[in-house]
């Protein structure tokens, strides 16, 4: 639990963005990234928003985890558990808002895809959120994490920490497995809420950000990638959001985020790297600076071809064993 208790102590907390375009185009993107540092001296650099707030919205425990507040004060909290029920705890810090929820996918027994050579999803995406988390700050941004350490968190207690900070930006962090062709450039996904215009848009220009990085990493001669990578949506059989993530942040800005495929062999090999995850999260935090202080639509479409295999298991509450919390 010591880590969990050092990711808590640099917690903390929102502006919002334009309209979406409808081009539906598949476009490789320029480009076009916003630098958040100059070689004149005399340039000055645009912070990102802070906000911080006396509301009390949710938990840094004493032990690190980041939980929604249902009820109680000060000497006891009445939380929202990582497994979706309802408990009790005694301390911590209260959060009122953020610039920025990250959400590191999976956790716990909950590993996600596992790479040839052993690299585990789960612990990719918390890196990533990590350094992520790290570098909006030094932006001047104020961030909050869905999931600290290494436990399973449901996508219940996720959504609901989303909807209690109301962030002008969610992004929840994954990498792929599986695919269903091989091509010459990475086939980086991004997936945007249906309903969601400012969604799209934020899509348009992580994309465009993450497929830039990775596509000038020539070591790499052949990429995993679905025929229909891109800025994308996938509807569920009701027409709705198929990814609970996107549903359950219904109202804020949210996307979900498939960088590279761990399962490729040449793309594990990068990913391993300290410097390609460093590189990997600046890649994010240019995209949330082009995303709240322009108005650019971002690129990259794409059509989503019809699916009715799932996306993979978890999330969900069934079998979820709360870690202690005090």
């Amino acid at each position: 639990m010591r880590r969990i208790a050092a990711a808590a102590a640099s917690l903390l907390l929102v502006l919002a963005a334009c309209s979406g375009g409808d081009d539906p185009t598949v476009a490789v993107p320029p480009s076009t990234t916003v630098s958040t540092s100059s070689t004149d001296p005399t340039a000055t650099v645009v912070p990102l928003p802070a906000v911080t707030s006396d509301r009390a919205a949710v938990l840094a425990t004493p032990l690190g985890f980041i939980l929604p507040i249902e009820a109680g004060g000060p000497g006891a909290w009445t939380v929202m558990t990582p497994c979706g029920r309802t408990a009790t705890v005694r301390g911590g810090t209260t959060i009122g808002g953020a610039t920025v929820v990250l959400d590191p996918g999976h956790g716990g027994e909950e590993t996600g895809a596992v790479g040839p050579g052993g690299l585990v999803e789960r612990d990719l995406n918390m890196v990533v959120a990590e350094k992520t988390k790290a570098a909006l700050e030094r932006e001047g941004a104020t961030v909050v994490l869905t999931r600290t350490a290494d436990y399973r968190i449901s996508l219940q207690t996720r959504g609901e920490i989303a909807q209690k900070l109301q962030p002008p930006v969610f992004i929840s962090i994954h990498h792929n497995g599986g695919h269903d062709e091989e091509r010459a450039t990475p086939g980086t996904e991004v997936f945007f809420q249906i309903a969601s215009p400012e969604s799209r848009r934020l899509a348009g220009i992580l994309y465009e950000e993450l497929y830039t990085y990775f596509a000038g990493f020539d070591e790499v001669t052949t990429w995993y990638a679905d025929r229909d990578a891109g800025a994308k949506y996938r509807p569920n059989d009701s027409g709705g959001d198929y990814y609970g993530i996107l549903r359950r942040t219904n109202g804020i800005t949210a996307v979900l985020s498939e960088a590279l495929f761990l399962s490729n062999p040449q793309e594990e090999a990068l990913l391993v790297r300290d410097d390609v995850q460093q590189g990997e999260a600046e890649a994010i935090t240019r995209a949330v600076r082009r995303f709240m202080l322009g108005d650019d639509q971002g690129s990259g479409f794409t059509e989503p071809y019809p699916r009715v295999e799932p996306a993979g298991p978890g999330g969900g509450t069934s079998g979820c064993v709360d870690p202690p919390l005090e």
